[in-house]
């Protein structure tokens, strides 16, 4: 018997002449919309290299980390895949001195043809290198960490991002402080092999300064920019400061901060953040939380934005944290989209997370199921059968394993299955589901085995 209970309608023209259902095409045909957040899941502290035409962004993984570390992989920055790296981990990144704090704040550089990363681990700050950006990554200094822990807890050993000059010089930022107050910045010199320093460690704390420093050079001057407030709530915001050396002295520029909450946007929080250039036009990436916006939660989402520079003033501009921007068309693989005229399911936990949002080509919304479900399904409806071959989904986490079954049907009477995972589950995003045959296939369900109180969400359905 169908199961109509929970049944949405979802309007027709929802982008449906799209390439991509996370991108719409522009005017001029050389760029598309990106909307924000970028990546489908709770991820904070983004850094990001390019490398054989793909994009990596490394990212902690929220709440307050994992015992590993995540990578997004993409050759457009639209279709994202994620990835776990096999270093560094909680369990290989242990020193005598070491907390109890997880894998945090990755920032990864590539120097000549290696690729060298900088991690907070237990309050730690490691380093490992790579012939790839997927690894395998190995520990430069074996099983001891580049900076230890402070015992004094005048500062907090965490957040450390690689800059190199246009000289070839390497240097390192890191540092925060305890308890959301007295941050500290501390800078130094890298040797060539860039896990040993060259120079002593000095304070370049500039004002305002709480952690997550990144520094950038234009015009010879360097801009020192790094967040302030706390990453829990609304205060968490990026501020900068100016000096001619990578040592300063820093002195915070005039419109800082350059990117702070905007309650008319809903974005909150916004922060650590790094930034990079890509043909020609200037980016930076950052977290904000997830929506509703929750105080005293991790639950953060990576977003970008273009920036710009004031020549004049030897200045950042002050970024407007838009939810749509433009990024260069680099979609080469051509794929016809297929929208489902309703979508319809067991149960929605509230308003805010109804089954329409699987289809809205928006990462800030997602459907979840109520918690007194224990049949949890949600079915899509087409207007013509066998217009598709795959269906593409993002779970809410993709390092979580998910006991599902996705089946097919005609009538939405009878069934039958095209994929089961309710065994051994499965995990990832994305997870790709091949109809083999799909001649007659209208409508298509996907059931999970729910266990205990455990979140059963979705963020993203595509249909190809």
């Amino acid at each position: 018997m169908k199961k109509n209970f929970g049944l949405l309608f979802l309007f027709v023209a929802l982008l449906s002449a799209c390439n991509n259902p996370k991108q719409e095409s522009v005017e001029d045909g050389d760029m598309v919309n990106i909307q924000n957040p970028i990546i489908p899941g709770y991820f904070a502290d983004p850094s990001i290299v390019e490398h054989g035409g793909k994009f990596y962004i490394y990212a902690t993984v929220d709440p307050w980390g994992a015992n590993f570390l995540s990578c997004w992989e993409s050759t457009d920055f639209v279709n994202w895949t994620f990835n776990k790296l096999n270093w560094p981990t909680k369990q290989e990144c242990i020193s005598p001195s070491s907390n109890n704090n997880m894998v945090w704040a990755p920032s990864v550089v590539k120097k000549d043809d290696k690729f060298y990363m900088y991690v907070s681990i237990g309050s730690e700050v490691w380093c490992g290198k790579a012939d790839h950006p997927l690894g395998p990554w190995e520990n430069i200094l074996g099983d001891k960490p580049m900076i230890s822990f402070d015992e004094s807890r005048y500062y907090h050993v965490i957040d450390a991002e690689a800059f190199i000059d246009d000289d070839g010089k390497a240097y390192l930022y890191w540092g925060s402080g305890w308890d959301w107050k007295n941050g500290h910045c501390f800078a130094a010199e890298l040797n060539d092999d860039m896990a040993t320093f060259k120079t002593e460690k000095i304070e370049v704390t500039p004002n305002r300064y709480f952690e997550a420093p990144f520094m950038i050079k234009h015009n010879s001057k360097y801009y020192l920019t790094y967040s302030e407030g706390k990453t829990i709530d609304e205060t968490y915001e990026v501020r900068y400061a100016v000096g001619d050396s990578p040592f300063g002295p820093f002195e915070e520029a005039p419109n800082s901060p350059i990117l702070k909450t905007t309650d008319s946007l809903k974005v909150y929080g916004p922060g650590h953040h790094t930034m990079f250039s890509y043909s020609g036009k200037n980016y930076m990436l950052y977290h904000r939380h997830r929506l509703p916006f929750e105080r005293e939660a991790a639950y953060r989402q990576i977003c970008m934005n273009e920036f710009f520079f004031d020549e004049t003033n030897s200045q950042i501009k002050n970024i407007v944290p838009i939810n749509t921007l433009k990024f260069p068309n680099l979609t080469s693989e051509e794929r016809v989209y297929v929208k489902p005229v309703s979508i319809f399911a067991s149960s929605e936990k509230t308003v805010y997370t109804r089954a329409v949002n699987v289809l809205d080509g928006n990462y800030s919304t997602l459907w979840e199921a109520a918690k007194y479900d224990r049949d949890v399904q949600l079915t899509a409806e087409f207007a013509e059968a066998g217009q598709f071959n795959n269906i593409s989904i993002r779970f809410e986490y993709p390092q979580r394993i998910y006991l599902v079954k996705i089946e097919v049907s005609s009538d939405n009477e009878d069934w039958r299955l095209a994929e089961d995972y309710t065994k051994d589950g499965i995990s990832g995003s994305p997870v790709i589901v091949t109809v083999k045959d799909n001649t007659d296939v209208k409508y298509v369900r996907i059931s999970f085995d729910a266990k205990g109180d455990e979140r059963l969400a979705i963020w993203d359905i595509s249909f190809y």
